[in-house]
């Protein structure tokens, strides 16, 4: 318990995006530790108190007060048509950094070549929510059943098609199948109680989370370069400097040298640090980024 006896009752995707969320909050400066079976994972900071829920599910649990702030998907938001209030959008995943997809997809040799020809036709999925405003949208009316897993094995004979989740097609080529339109796409939301971010106390904890969260994402494959660089030689070298804003530049005890300070991508550090040396930097240093704040 804080000090001050506050407490603000965090939400953590449980299953696949467990351990990525932890290692986002480590960067971010939080350690979370998680215990066999316990669905209370401890974190280092008295203020907050965490649980592990379904990320299907969090989204429901935070609109109805019982969690104050949450992680989940975009997806979940809106299939459980939950009111809650979107705080941030935190593009992470356990594959990639790109947002997943729910796509709808028929077997290969499948007559069906638009939504408009699954009319009448049987659809799997475990987005019944999505999927019914998805046909509704097309003025199309299906059977959509709930699919409990495996989805992508149930066509031809259990399904005409499905609405499955994807982030790179993988699973669905293996399976023969052949994307017909894409249905959503999601990413990670930071999401809030209403009644909860109403409260000055907690609202304050969840953009501080927020912050720290989004200058961890941020830093991710940035890293930062210092120098020393003669007066003479600078715009030489600040012209080599793919910064991402002008790098700072700082006298030194000699009137004849600068000290030049800048971040950039570590992809291109390798390419970039003989161009400055050949340019006149001297005691050039690559520190790595945990956060990047704006």
């Amino acid at each position: 318990m804080s000090e001050s006896g506050q407490v603000l009752r965090l939400g953590l995707p449980a299953g696949s995006l467990q351990e990525a969320t932890a290692d986002l909050f480590r960067r971010a400066g939080y350690k979370i530790t998680y215990t066999n079976r316990s669905y209370y994972p401890a974190i280092d900071d008295p203020e907050i108190e965490c649980v592990l829920i379904r990320a299907q599910e969090m989204a429901r649990y935070v609109q109805d007060g019982v969690l104050d702030a949450g992680l989940t998907g975009y997806d979940w938001i809106i299939e459980t048509k939950a009111d809650v209030v979107e705080v941030a959008e935190l593009v992470f995943s356990k594959v990639s950094r790109r947002p997943v997809r729910w796509v709808l997809a028929v077997p290969e040799d499948s007559p069906i070549q638009s939504v408009k020809d699954l009319e009448g036709k049987r659809i799997a999925t475990e987005a019944v929510g999505i999927t019914e405003q998805f046909l509704a949208r097309h003025g199309v009316k299906a059977k959509v059943e709930f699919s409990w897993g495996a989805t992508e094995v149930k066509p031809p004979r259990l399904a005409d098609a499905i609405v499955e989740v994807t982030e790179t097609g993988s699973s669905l080529r293996a399976n023969n199948l052949r994307i017909l339109e894409e249905v959503l796409v999601s990413t990670p939301r930071f999401i809030a109680n209403r009644a909860a971010y109403q409260d000055p106390w907690k609202r304050q904890k969840i953009e501080d989370i927020v912050l720290m969260l989004k200058g961890a994402m941020a830093a991710e494959g940035k890293v930062s370069l210092m120098m020393n660089v003669p007066r003479n030689k600078l715009s030489q070298v600040v012209a080599i400097l793919p910064a991402l804003q002008k790098p700072t530049v700082a006298d030194l005890s000699d009137p004849d040298w600068v000290a030049v300070i800048t971040v950039c991508d570590e992809s291109v550090v390798r390419q970039i640090i003989p161009r400055l040396k050949a340019a006149g930097a001297q005691g050039i240093v690559e520190q790595p980024i945990t956060k990047l704040i704006d």
